[in-house]
């Protein structure tokens, strides 16, 4: 039997026309009444009287008609809903509706979600338009919206306002996997449901703090441009924290890119920083945002060369100098790739730590030690150039530097697995805060800020739509003539990855 939401009619006024098929037969039967005028309107839970009233997702999936058309969204007043996750909650309730007897509970769920700008995001994002008018409609369509927004709202801070799916190619962070359904259904039951739905956002000092900043900066009496500009990145920001897990492991390595730095964490205290020379930003070698694992160190490493370095920065030196290869010990490859022999001089340096990612990025040394003296550091091809990478090692391998010093020294090509693997993030955090004191605005040198923020919003004003990588630089917005002459930033696009060193 094919299952569907019900099309509702608009009337003149946008609103739902009520009608007889927005009541669910199989609620009628549990409830023993023959009509139950306001109930949740789920034409895909109808059931004959010979139909099972177990859940449907816990059914064995119906085999799909010939003549089976998609099975359309819910929708108020015009506006599509989330079938999906809508029908994972009311299962869990029996669908039966929630709000018709949860009057307070519905206001202050309601409030809730209209409050969400005080963690950065467009209440819009959860229907806030047609929450601020919901008395108008029926109901059942009531019952759904609010459902809807808090359920929505709820993922957004859970797991972010971007989902993954919705996220660039580099942006390759991800929070734990959260049931907002369950939570939501557990919290109707005990003493704060707010409150259980306001926790799943980040708890930790820094998101916090970013929030606090967020207030301090609305309450301004000098609403200028730069001050726009900077709400903005303290947004994309708080978003970027709602990509962290919940619980970040005790002892990690952490590179914030914007801060050209990296920090060693034990029992979540920072025990070594150092400064690192990260990907340079253009495009194909911008460094990635993702989180793994540091598995093992590699002494005197090989450099494996990709084909894009070897065709765009290898041969044209070749052209140059003939010896090219023969003086930087390198050979040319059958694939395309090239391979350096490892050395005092080889491009990776003494060691690099392996990390398994699909950007193929890691963290290693270099011969440039120069380098770490510059205030621009933006100058690898997306991997992380470690100042002082010996020293790294002998901390994340718990064995002394003599030792290190000596794996080096033999000249040879050893792979040291660490004790334990230790968690490594490589993050894009323009705006750093902590308790008590003010944001510190990092340059969003990648130009990605304005990018993430225009995906936090619903409809974003079209003056209000500034250049890209020009909104922390707070410089004049476009007009609506020429963001209409530009394409639209999408998701879609799989932008090269960064390569390596």
């Amino acid at each position: 039997m094919k299952r569907s939401w019900d099309r509702p009619e608009l009337d003149a006024k946008g609103l739902v026309e009520p009608s007889t098929a927005l009541f669910s037969r199989r609620a009628s039967l549990l409830r023993g009444t023959a009509c139950l005028a306001g109930m949740v309107v789920l034409v895909g839970c109808a059931a004959s009287e010979g139909d099972s009233l177990e859940p449907i997702a816990a059914r064995e999936p119906e085999p799909e008609r010939q003549d089976a058309t998609e099975e359309p969204p819910p929708s108020v007043a015009g506006e599509t809903l989330d079938g999906q996750l809508l029908r994972r909650f009311y299962a869990r309730r029996d669908f039966e509706p929630v709000w018709t007897t949860r009057e307070a509970e519905a206001r202050a769920f309601k409030a809730m979600v209209l409050r969400a700008r005080d963690h950065g995001l467009d209440p819009d994002l959860f229907r806030a338009d047609l929450l601020r008018r919901m008395e108008a409609f029926p109901p059942d369509r009531r019952d759904l919206l609010l459902t809807h927004a808090v359920l929505t709202y709820a993922e957004a801070l859970a797991f972010g306002a971007v989902p993954p799916s919705r996220r660039k190619d580099r942006e390759a962070i991800k929070a734990e996997p959260v049931d907002v359904t369950e939570v939501l259904h557990e919290a109707l039951d005990g003493p704060d449901p707010v409150g259980a739905i306001e926790a799943l956002a980040p708890q930790t000092p820094t998101y916090r703090a970013l929030r606090e900043a967020l207030q301090r900066h609305r309450t301004s009496l000098r609403p200028d441009r730069n001050r726009v500009n900077r709400l903005r990145v303290i947004e994309a920001n708080l978003e970027r924290q709602r990509w962290l897990p919940r619980e970040l492991p005790a002892d990690r390595v952490w590179v914030n890119v914007p801060d050209q730095q990296l920090v060693l964490y034990r029992d979540d205290r920072p025990v070594f920083v150092t400064r690192v020379v990260v990907g340079d930003p253009t495009d194909r070698k911008q460094s990635p945002e993702l989180s793994t694992v540091i598995e093992s160190a590699l002494f005197n490493p090989p450099w494996i060369i990709p084909h894009d370095i070897v065709e765009a920065d290898i041969r044209p030196m070749l052209k140059q100098d003939p010896l090219y290869l023969v003086k930087n010990k390198i050979t040319l490859l059958p694939n395309g790739d090239a391979k350096q022999a490892p050395g005092p001089q080889a491009g990776l340096g003494a060691v690099m730590f392996e990390m398994p990612n699909r950007f193929d990025v890691y963290l290693h040394d270099t011969p440039d030690k120069d380098s770490f003296s510059r205030d621009n550091r933006r100058l690898s091809n997306g991997c992380i150039r470690v100042q002082n990478p010996l020293e790294l090692a002998s901390l994340l391998m718990d064995e002394p530097m003599e030792v290190i010093q000596k794996k080096v020294a033999t000249g040879d090509t050893v792979r040291k697995s660490l004790p334990e693997p230790v968690p490594v993030f490589l993050l894009y955090h323009t705006a750093l805060a902590s308790p008590g004191r003010d944001v510190e605005i990092r340059p969003d040198f990648y130009g990605r800020d304005e990018a993430l923020w225009l995906r936090l919003q619903k409809r974003p004003a079209e003056q209000d739509v500034l250049r890209a990588g020009q909104m922390a630089a707070g410089q004049r917005p476009v007009s609506a003539a020429e963001s209409a002459r530009r394409p639209a930033p999408t998701s879609s696009a799989r932008p090269a990855p960064p390569r390596r060193s």
